[in-house]
């Protein structure tokens, strides 16, 4: 597996990393004995960037990971994420970014995870109730303590992480980036660009829709996170696979998948750019593995991007309540 660098004086990572999420909730029933595997293949593979968060589950999968990784400590480099509060029965969630919460979500994450360090520490939304000079703050204080190595932020804007970097160096900014969603290049991307920042693509495969198995909302399960996406409404979804469908076309002149193809897209846009494809299946751990070893020419750059322009998707990337959480 090749490595990347988190900025130019950031850890080295697998260029290449796994989002774990998807084991635990969103896209289907938990699978905890295929997640792990999934973890262990991805370790096997050389993918020792694992992604993981409190809320996920909630708190489920952080527990998963601690077991997919024991024992394996010193292979693998960990991040996690504070800052969302799960909502109670029949009451939605919220975010908490007070100096407080962090502290306490950072212990139980350490408990959780059963380790001593945790190397990337994300806020993973802003709290529109807390200056985030005071949530970064807060952050940093446990890296005096030697509870986490790096600090991050997710679904940051550009102007967010001019302010956090006021306060404390910041690693790593991870949002959502792929061919389809392409935001990021009109603000947050450059800005990492700038400050020397790692940049961490969740959902580089659109949310699976690269990966070309999803053909109707009929066949996801019925509480499937994608079900309420716009993009993968019906009207939505049928423009958006003619799309999809021509770049499987590409891929396989090129040898390869639709996903590899996707996937070895977002890497080609910079070297600080580690993408964290999610799955809970080991064979589409070792697909996306393979991508780092495919080379793109600049035509093949352009013909992809012919294929999915930029603002081409049919639908946004969120329905508005999840909207109304990124810092934009």
């Amino acid at each position: 597996m090749k490595t990347r660098r988190l900025g130019p004086k950031g850890p080295v990572v697998s260029a290449i990393g796994l989002g774990c999420m998807s084991m635990s909730q969103s896209y289907g029933r938990p699978d905890e004995a295929s997640g792990l595997a999934t973890i262990a293949r991805a370790l096997d593979l050389g993918v020792t960037f694992l992604d993981t968060a409190d809320v996920y589950g909630p708190f489920t999968n952080e527990e998963l990971v601690g077991r997919g990784i024991r024992g394996r400590r010193k292979e693998f480099f960990l991040a996690t994420k504070c800052g969302f509060v799960p909502g109670g029965p029949g009451r939605p969630g919220g975010v908490d970014g007070s100096p407080k919460h962090i502290r306490e979500a950072c212990d139980a994450s350490l408990r959780r995870l059963g380790v001593e360090t945790i190397d990337l520490y994300y806020l993973h939304r802003v709290d529109p109730k807390t200056p985030v000079e005071e949530s970064v703050r807060a952050m940093a204080s446990l890296v005096d303590e030697g509870k986490v190595r790096h600090l991050g932020l997710s679904e940051v804007s550009a102007k967010t992480l001019h302010r956090a970097m006021a306060v404390h160096p910041i690693t790593a900014v991870q949002s959502e980036y792929s061919l389809w969603t392409r935001d990021p290049e009109d603000g947050v991307l450059p800005a990492c660009r700038e400050l020397g920042v790692g940049f961490v693509p969740f959902s580089p495969l659109g949310r699976g829709f690269f990966s070309g198995t999803v053909r109707s909302l009929d066949a996801l399960p019925a509480d499937d996170f994608r079900r309420g996406v716009p993009r993968f409404q019906k009207e939505n979804l049928e423009r958006n696979l003619r799309m999809v469908d021509e770049l499987a076309r590409f891929a396989k002149e090129k040898g390869c998948t639709a996903a590899q193809l996707a996937l070895a897209w977002v890497l080609a846009q910079g070297d600080h750019i580690v993408p964290i494809p999610g799955t809970k299946r080991p064979a589409y751990v070792e697909e996306n593995a393979a991508a780092v070893d495919l080379t793109l020419s600049p035509s093949d750059i352009a013909r992809i991007e012919r294929i999915v322009p930029k603002g081409g998707a049919a639908g946004e990337r969120y329905s508005p309540e999840s909207f109304a959480l990124v810092d934009r």
